[in-house]
C-alpha cells in the first residue's frame, strides 16, 4: 500500500509538470522512480515512458481538437526520432548505472540553465525572426515548408528520439526549446506539438525497450501512469492561470536541485 501511495504521488506530480510545461516531466520521472522506488534507470525507463506517453496523449487530443497541434511536424520528428530511440536503447543497456545517472544529471543541468535564459529573454527581436527556420504562414496557420524546415523538424526529432531511449526523458526538453528558438510557433502550439511528438516517441521507446528484454511491472505502470494522466489534467488548467516565465523559472530550480541530488548520490559529488 505504501508503494502504491508513492507510486500515485510521484505520478501525480510528473504529470502536472508535464501539463505545465509540455516538456519537463519526463524528465523528472526517472530520477523520482528511481528515488522513490530504489529502482535503477534501466528499471524506471520503460515505466517513467509509458506515463508519460500516455499523459502527453491525453494533452495532445487536447491539442488537436483547439487545432494547436502541428502535425505534420509531429509525425515527422516520430518517423526520424524513432530509429534514434532504438539507438539510444541499447546504448544505455552498455553503459554502467553510474554513468547513466552522471549523464542524467548533465542533461538535466543544461536543460535547467537554458530555462533560466529562456525565462530572462525578451520577446523576440526582428533580427531573430529573420533567422528562424520554419515559419508559420499567417493565413494557413501551417508550416512553410521547405527543405530548411524538414532538416531543422527531422534533426529536433533525431535528438528527442535518441535521449528518450537513452535516458527515458520524453525528449520534450529538447523539442520546446528549439521549437521556440527556430520557429515562429505559439507557445501553446509549441507545447501541444511537442506533447504529440512526446507521445509518439515515448510508445516507441516502450516497444524497443521491451523489445530489449526489459521488463515492464504491470501493477506498478498503471498506477503510475493513471496517477499521471490526472497530474496532466491539473497542470494543464493550473497552466492557463500561471505566468509561463514563473513556471520556467522554478521548473529550472527543482531540475538543479534534482541533478545536483543524483550527482552526489552517484558518488561523482561530494557534500
Amino acid at each position: 500500500m505504501d508503494s502504491t501511495i508513492t507510486i500515485s504521488i510521484l505520478g501525480i506530480c510528473i504529470g502536472a509538470v508535464l501539463g505545465l510545461t509540455g516538456a519537463g516531466g519526463g524528465m523528472l520521472a526517472v530520477p523520482a522512480l528511481v528515488a522513490g522506488l530504489g529502482w535503477t534507470i534501466q528499471q524506471a525507463t520503460p515505466v517513467a515512458l509509458i506515463a508519460v506517453a500516455c499523459s502527453a496523449a491525453i494533452g495532445a487530443i487536447d491539442g488537436l481538437k483547439r487545432g494547436l497541434v502541428r502535425y505534420k511536424a509531429a509525425i515527422l520528428m516520430v518517423l526520424v526520432g524513432t530509429p534514434f530511440t532504438a539507438l539510444g536503447v541499447r546504448v544505455a543497456a552498455q553503459l554502467p548505472q553510474r554513468w547513466l545517472m552522471i549523464s542524467f544529471a548533465i542533461v538535466m543541468l543544461i536543460a535547467a540553465v537554458r530555462l533560466f535564459l529562456i525565462s530572462q529573454q525578451k520577446a523576440l527581436t526582428t533580427v531573430e525572426t529573420e533567422r528562424q527556420w520554419g515559419r508559420i504562414d499567417p493565413k494557413t496557420g501551417r508550416f512553410q515548408w521547405c527543405f530548411g524546415t524538414a532538416a531543422l523538424i527531422s534533426s529536433i526529432g533525431a535528438v528527442a528520439g535518441f535521449m528518450t531511449g537513452l535516458l527515458g526523458v520524453g525528449g520534450g526538453f529538447i523539442i520546446v526549446p528549439l521549437l521556440r528558438r527556430f520557429t515562429n510557433v505559439a507557445m501553446q502550439g509549441v507545447v501541444a506539438t511537442s506533447l504529440m511528438a512526446i507521445a509518439l516517441i515515448g510508445s516507441a521507446g516502450v516497444l524497443s525497450a521491451i523489445a530489449h528484454g526489459v521488463v515492464v511491472p504491470a501493477q506498478a505502470t498503471l498506477v503510475f501512469a493513471g496517477a499521471a494522466v490526472i497530474g496532466m489534467l491539473l497542470g494543464g488548467r493550473l497552466a492557463r492561470n500561471v505566468s509561463e516565465k514563473a513556471v520556467q523559472r522554478v521548473f529550472a530550480g527543482v531540475l538543479v536541485v534534482v541533478a545536483l541530488g543524483i550527482l552526489v548520490t552517484s558518488g561523482w559529488m561530494v557534500v
